[in-house]
């Protein structure tokens, strides 16, 4: 009777574990991301291309590993959301695009370190200084852009992470009177600044692509940094 038993329980034991191993949970979120959520979780129609998984951004190599997803604190997720919402309202066949959400503090100082040939001051306009830390290290700011049906990006006139001073929305009227911003561009970024202020997103002087859910002594005290 008990070698019987042991079999049994052995037999079960080894069912659960080739169970598990057939259906993982794709759920899982990495450490520290518990409090966040997947934003194609709460809106499955926005688009997303997570720059800093890939080799496709400033730094020319993969910043993300273990991130896969674009995370962001539950309540900017569904104000980003509505977002989104808007735009298909006014624009059907329009939809935003979102390059990065939440930012590990480990990367925003691996990118600060790669722009050391830049002086602080001038550097900290393009990615924050670590030892402040970023809105985005808190699961509160956001970089995207318009895109089409196709997910063609809309032609914001200067690329994503570009730090020429063409991407900056501070400098759009000087670009538009010299010729180098055409009309087209000023409209397509008008219109992304229109939808992320449908729900108090603010973008700052330096990037176009770039909006804060709240300002980052907000964040402090609302959320959890990511390390």
């Amino acid at each position: 009777m008990f070698k019987i038993r042991f079999l049994i329980t052995c037999s079960f034991v080894f069912y659960l574990f080739i169970s598990f191993q057939k259906t993982p949970n794709k759920n899982n979120k990495p450490k520290g991301f518990e409090s966040l959520v997947d934003i194609q979780s709460i809106n499955p129609t926005i688009y997303i291309d997570l720059k800093y998984a890939t080799e496709d951004n400033f730094m020319h190599k993969k910043l993300y590993f273990n991130i896969d997803k674009v995370y962001l604190q539950p309540d900017v997720a569904e104000r980003l959301s509505k977002c989104q919402i808007y735009l298909k309202k006014t624009h059907p066949n329009y939809s935003l695009l979102v390059f990065d959400g939440v930012r590990p503090l480990s990367v925003q100082k691996s990118m600060w370190d790669a722009l050391d040939s830049i002086p602080p001051i001038q550097r900290g306009k393009f990615v924050s200084n670590p030892l402040n830390g970023s809105v985005h290290n808190y699961g509160a700011a956001v970089d995207l852009t318009i895109c089409d049906n196709n997910k063609k990006p809309l032609d914001m006139g200067a690329g994503y992470d570009d730090i020429r001073e063409i991407a900056y929305p501070s400098r759009e009227d000087y670009y538009l009177k010299k010729g180098i911003l055409s009309s087209t561009h000023i409209k397509n970024r008008k219109l992304l600044r229109k939808v992320m202020d449908y729900q108090k997103f603010r973008n700052i002087p330096t990037e176009w692509w770039h909006f804060n859910a709240c300002s980052r002594n907000e964040a402090k005290k609302k959320y959890k940094i990511i390390y």
